[in-house]
């Protein structure tokens, strides 16, 4: 993601109705876990590296360019740069590694999720979330340097190829995926957009309702797995 992205995104993720409720997401992954040291690949600004901290985690935010780098820094997170490929940890260093909205930037997944693997202890967890389906490419997919948009059974395959068991894998963003293929079909560039505070109340209830509606197993505009590794 370029640079001017990335400042967009820690600009907006505090109130953004997508970003808030991903960090609820997060922070209920992460709720029946007994803290210890986390991993957050392509943290960009670090608003995920917060949520891990907040609870108790020693977390590190990892993020491959300067720009990201700087903004998680500068909000006083234990900030890295370097490769997703090429992690600088040791083997089975981490209690959790998570990699939100990571994996469709890279040419080569299945690396990535091999040194996440390789770091993570046996009794580790690692949190993926990736956007879904790729009849929903669009110019913000190209905006953001998105490789691919994932099918559920292609993320599953990676990951077991890679050598996790899935404990869980859910949809997210389903009651407003018509609403977002409508839009994605006539919009240009980027969807990181400064709502009006109307519109993203609005949004925000409709997302938070997915919290209580049976629809995790229907298609939506993201995919998010908490896998183990294999024993």
């Amino acid at each position: 993601m370029e640079g001017t992205e990335v400042r967009k995104l820690a600009e907006l993720e505090d109130d953004h109705w997508w970003y808030r409720e991903r960090r609820h997401l997060l922070a209920k992954a992460i709720s029946g876990l007994a803290p210890g040291r986390a991993l957050d690949i392509g943290a960009a600004g670090g608003g995920n590296t917060r949520v891990l901290r907040q609870h108790g985690w020693d977390a590190v935010a990892l993020e491959y360019g300067a720009d990201g780098a700087e903004v998680a820094h500068g909000r006083g997170l234990a900030t890295l740069r370097g490769d997703a490929t090429r992690l600088p940890f040791a083997d089975d260093s981490l209690d959790l590694v998570m990699a939100f909205d990571l994996l469709e930037h890279l040419h080569d997944d299945d690396a990535a999720v091999a040194e996440v693997h390789r770091v993570l202890k046996p009794t580790g967890t690692y949190l993926v979330a990736v956007p879904a389906d790729p009849k929903l490419w669009s110019s913000h997919d190209e905006a953001v340097d998105h490789v691919r948009r994932y099918t559920r059974d292609g993320l599953l395959s990676l990951l077991d190829r890679g050598g996790f068991d899935i404990a869980d894998v859910r949809s997210w963003n389903v009651l407003l995926r018509p609403v977002v293929a409508m839009r994605r079909k006539v919009s240009s560039g980027s969807d990181l957009d400064d709502l009006h505070p109307v519109v993203n109340f609005g949004l925000r209830t409709i997302i938070t309702a997915e919290r209580y509606l049976p629809v995790k197993q229907l298609p939506g505009v993201s995919l998010l797995v908490r896998a183990q590794p294999r024993s």
